[in-house]
């Protein structure tokens, strides 16, 4: 059911590092495996700071695509397609900017700080302003329950699922919708309806979150409801009207921060990534130039791991007996700083080496890839028309 559905897209600003396959990739991997999960490449979102370099979207686009397959993410068992190949994208960010107050855009705590950190750029535009209702719109289209996040995104999440309320709030009262909020309780059967009854009013006297949890897998669990009927059960027990749209939740990621070759965050815009795909001749050179602890002058010098950038990258790519190896080393000076490194050079090149192989099949047939976007947009836009027909209905205009 659309209530388990994980939503989640990613920019195309270019190729993919290290720092997006621990921060992000390696979680949707895990993640495609448990749920029902979409993926979108998030082209538009792109142009809210790229709109002058366009030519740039469309070809990290494609380089994306391949980066996520040659990462694991699975056409099988995740929908995988392109923002804009889903038109219904924008009309629901549309419809949605008719309900959304001004301020609350404004209080998003990113809208500040971006323009802020992107000062080479004209930010004062409606798309960069508006990204996080679009945000919202690409979640809620596909009735996402879950949207995996790390704490800054938070308050993004709790714009959707505002948003989402008054949506239902504004919209959600069709005429007689009590009583058939009761009718279809009754579908269920006495003593399912029962339960249900029992589980509401529980809810609704004492705002007790479990009753509210088990009514919705009550719901969830009954196969001969219609939709339209599961929509209004919802709604009825949280003493709204029914619940077109699914208020998401945050799924908070337990990402590793990947530190990038200099001990900042790795971050393209530092100039401190690697490659997903890099050339592992280039990844040696890297490491081997990296940055250490500035005590260590000569050989003999004994060192600080925790002074230095490559101790990081060994908390997240070698074993505790490498760790201790480095660690004990390191402040003797029994190990000099290129003999730290080499472990990290195996281990990070065994794992580019890897994702190259897995990518050239798929840059060597383009066409396999431009089909796999192609049945996960239309995968995708089923799911979407259903949703935007009820939009349409609630909103009185025509559907689809």
């Amino acid at each position: 059911m659309f209530e388990e559905r994980v939503v989640s897209g990613m920019r195309p600003t270019g190729r993919l590092h290290l720092g997006h396959w621990h921060g992000a990739l390696k979680n949707w991997v895990r993640l495609q495996a448990e749920r029902p999960c979409l993926f979108f490449v998030a082209d538009w979102h792109a142009l809210t700071t790229h709109y002058e370099t366009p030519e740039v979207i469309e070809e990290s686009v494609w380089d994306m695509v391949i980066d996520w397959l040659a990462a694991g993410i699975d056409p099988a068992q995740a929908t995988i397609f392109i923002q804009s190949r889903v038109v219904e994208h924008a009309e629901l960010h549309t419809l949605l900017s008719m309900i959304t107050p001004l301020g609350w855009l404004e209080r998003v705590p990113t809208y500040k700080e971006q323009q802020e950190k992107i000062a080479d750029r004209d930010l004062a535009t409606y798309g960069f302003l508006g990204y996080p209702l679009l945000q919202a719109a690409d979640v809620l289209l596909y009735r996402g329950k879950y949207v995996p996040v790390g704490e800054d995104q938070v308050p993004h999440i709790e714009l959707m699922r505002e948003v989402a309320r008054r949506f239902n709030h504004v919209y959600g009262r069709e005429p007689g919708f009590e009583e058939k909020a009761k009718a279809a309780a009754k579908k269920m059967g006495a003593r399912k309806a029962k339960l249900y009854a029992q589980l509401r009013t529980k809810y609704q006297e004492q705002g007790d979150a479990e009753a509210l949890a088990a009514a919705r897998s009550l719901i969830d669990e009954q196969a001969n409801l219609a939709l339209g009927d599961k929509e209004r059960l919802f709604g009825y027990i949280e003493g709204g009207g029914r619940m077109i749209l699914v208020e998401p939740e945050a799924m908070l990621t337990e990402a590793s921060r990947l530190p990038g070759l200099d001990g900042q965050k790795m971050s393209k815009s530092y100039g401190n990534t690697i490659e997903l795909r890099e050339d592992p001749e280039s990844v040696k050179k890297k490491i081997r130039t990296m940055q250490t602890d500035p005590a260590r002058v000569k050989r003999s010098d004994p060192g600080d791991p925790e002074k230095c950038p490559v101790w990081d990258l060994h908390k997240i790519y070698s074993d505790e007996a490498t760790r201790s190896w480095v660690n004990e080393g390191c402040r003797s000076a029994g190990i000099g700083c290129l003999e730290c490194k080499q472990p990290l050079i195996e281990r990070i090149v065994e794992e580019v080496s890897g994702m190259r192989r897995r990518a050239q099949e798929f840059e060597d047939n383009p066409e396999l890839v431009r089909n796999i976007i192609g049945e996960g947009a239309e995968k995708a836009r089923e799911a979407a028309r259903e949703t935007l027909d009820d939009v349409r209905r609630a909103m009185h205009l025509r559907p689809g």
